[in-house]
């Protein structure tokens, strides 16, 4: 192995060279542990620490590194103290996730580094977010995201490259090539002959080093962090190196020839950088053996220290508050004067008062800049706020709600339209796994708002037509708001961007054109969590949102001899129960309806909720009408007989004569 030197002084040199020992040294330590059966399970990253020693180096320390589980030297090289990364190892409370997830899942603002879930692919597009994020504020800032070769074939991967290499952001895609994906070799991950032949299908360059040379890997990294410093684009490093131990330690190492180990332990990248200082006279045998025994000391003391640490507490109101980032609506009252608006010029205006209000505020979404986006709801913003914050974006829903979250990570706040609320499937990771669960995990706010163009009524069939909110009403840590009129459409995605935790804002495309009503003029919000009543009446109650709302209305406007209390959810996460226990306290007869299909819609969580918390004051079972348990037909004929509203008044009827 070849060493340049170049005009590093033998003190830098000496200091590499603990940055190296120092978490092979930990990684050794750990492996006892795991043999006395202290600790469960490790991924070991022996004979890969000159990658993570050597790009950490190379980048300033208030610039974010996204590593993976087999990165420790990142972490110690951020001089993070081994007793804290202990104590996140073994779950105590003074870890960086109090308990709550395992080895490097986790981040911290205070060293700029952001660990992984256990997807892979994901963080990638975190790095997009962050690196954008120095772009719009104008600061000559690099990001570095690793990702292994196996990850490499993950469509997070593609889109990741893909934003970054369109918008020229400064990212540093470093691929830790180590031959095997678990125990699946290169050959059966890819059929280029290097993974830097992916760059050119990107427009980005490409760069291949040996991973094992730390001064090769600070010295590339230095270099190429410098240039998209002053000139912002990406960058597709791939360091060649491989794994000594297993992909974690049950899983053995059977699988990869024994020759492949003699040859890489040849190249391992801590003697022979040692081999190397001996030669330039920078070591020699007595000061290596007493820096291990000042290392082996040190990391002793801290592994007890870490063992002695406390247990987390179960306290389940802890658990649940620790969901989401703490915040205290506080609800803008409307002013006195209003203004007759469609559905969709209020959702409009809700996100251009937004804008001025919030510079940091992003909007991205396909087809939202000059074009408007699909349904003109962003329609000349980008005269009034420019591309940087109204931001195409190539077909990549994942990707973009990614950004969203490294955009809110580095300061910013994120709306991401789905161009149809169908869509979304395809970024549902990041919704579920990375905005729904960031804060839970290491206490940082996913400050990003997913618009979603919902709902059936168009004839526009399965793809472009389903309710889905039933996907995200279970996933703890995410908001739900689903407005059914043009003044809470303004006010509750105004409430909405205000808050710091991720939302989910649904829209129903059907009442985009179709509904107008007085909305408040300026700046106002609506109160997330808070149910209204519409109507009140003493026979049943219908308790609903979004259009079928509309749909009650109608059908109590036709049949004025119902008396009927009529409830408009608004919210769907957090909903609001004392409105609903109050509303079956005064009736005793209660009807769920909503447009998405019957099974495990959300009206049967309201329903069990009744049927668990106010029984005693029912007089009738709880009924629930809504849309067939099929796909979304396009023929209108079929639509109309799928949707909830063609057993609507059968249902009404079935409940009274109950």
């Amino acid at each position: 192995m070849y060493f340049n030197r170049r005009d590093k002084d033998d003190q830098f040199l000496l200091n590499l060279y603990k940055r190296l020992l120092y978490p092979r040294m930990v990684e050794e330590k750990m492996l006892k542990l795991l043999r006395q059966g202290r600790i469960g399970k490790w991924f070991s990253g022996i004979g890969q620490e000159a990658i993570a020693v050597g790009s950490t180096l190379a980048m300033q320390n208030d610039e974010y590194i996204l590593p993976m589980h087999r990165n420790l030297g990142v972490f110690t090289t951020r001089d993070i103290p081994l007793k804290k990364l202990m104590a996140q190892w073994q779950g105590k409370v003074t870890g960086f996730t109090k308990g709550r997830d395992r080895s490097f899942h986790f981040g911290t603002q205070d060293y700029k580094i952001i660990g992984m879930i256990s997807h892979l692919g994901p963080q990638l597009a975190l790095a997009d977010g962050i690196a954008l994020a120095d772009v719009l504020a104008e600061q000559p800032k690099a990001t570095l995201v690793f990702t292994g070769e196996g990850a490499t074939s993950e469509g997070d991967f593609h889109e990741a490259l893909n934003v970054a290499a369109v918008w020229n952001l400064p990212v540093i895609f470093l691929i830790e090539n180590n031959g095997y994906g678990l125990s699946t070799p290169t050959q059966e991950q890819y059929r280029c002959k290097n993974l830097i032949d992916k760059a050119i299908g990107y427009g980005m360059e490409g760069i291949q080093i040996d991973g094992n040379n730390i001064l090769e890997v600070f010295d590339t990294i230095s270099l190429i962090s410098a240039e998209i410093r002053k000139d912002p684009r990406p960058v597709l490093l791939e360091c060649l190196t491989f794994r000594m131990r297993g992909h974690e330690e049950a899983s053995g190492t059977k699988y990869v020839p024994q020759e492949l180990f003699d040859q890489w332990e040849k190249k391992d990248p801590i003697s022979n950088f040692e081999t190397y200082l001996m030669t330039e006279g920078i070591l020699n045998p007595e000061l290596v053996n007493e820096l291990k025994t000042q290392l082996k000391k040190a990391i002793e003391l801290d592994v007890e220290a870490a063992f002695k640490e406390e247990e987390p507490h179960a306290d389940v109101n802890q658990e649940l508050k620790d969901m989401y980032y703490p915040f205290e609506q506080e609800v803008v009252e409307p002013g006195t004067s209003s203004t007759e608006k469609r559905y969709l010029d209020a959702i409009s205006e809700g996100l251009e008062l937004a804008m001025l209000k919030y510079p940091n505020l992003v909007l991205m979404g396909q087809d939202i800049a000059d074009y408007g986006g699909a349904f003109k709801i962003t329609d000349g913003f980008t005269d009034k706020f420019g591309k940087g914050r109204v931001r195409n974006t190539p077909i990549c829903e994942s990707a973009i709600v990614g950004a969203g979250l490294g955009l809110s990570i580095n300061g910013f706040k994120a709306v991401v339209e789905m161009q149809f609320a169908d869509f979304v499937s395809v970024g549902f990771n990041q919704i579920v796994n990375n905005l729904a669960k960031t804060h839970y995990r290491w206490g940082e706010k996913a400050d990003v708002v997913v618009r979603m163009p919902t709902g059936a009524g168009t004839g526009a069939g399965p793809f472009h037509s389903q309710s889905n909110e039933a996907w995200f009403t279970k996933t703890p840590g995410l908001k739900i708001v689903y407005p059914a009129f043009p003044a809470d459409a303004k006010g509750l995605l105004l409430a909405a961007i205000e808050e710091p935790n991720p939302v989910i804002y649904f829209e129903h495309k059907y009442l985009y054109r179709s509904l107008s009503a007085a909305v408040p003029d300026g700046y106002y919000t609506t109160e997330i969590g808070k149910a209204v009543e519409l109507s009140s009446g003493n026979q049943l109650a219908i308790i609903t949102y979004g259009l079928g709302v509309h749909w009650a209305l109608d059908y109590l406007k036709e049949h004025p001899e119902c008396d009927a209390t009529l409830i408009d959810l608004r919210t769907l996460q957090p909903w609001d129960k004392a409105t609903v226990e109050a509303t079956v306290k005064a009736t005793g007869r209660i009807l769920i309806l909503h447009e998405d299909t019957l099974t495990n819609g959300f009206g049967a969580e309201i329903a069990a909720w009744i049927g668990e918390h106010c029984f005693q004051y029912l007089d009738a079972p709880v009924m629930r009408c809504a849309s067939l348990d099929t796909a979304i037909p396009m023929n209108k004929i079929l639509e109309d007989d799928f949707l909830a509203k063609a057993r609507l008044a059968e249902t009404i009827e079935k409940l009274l004569k109950y």
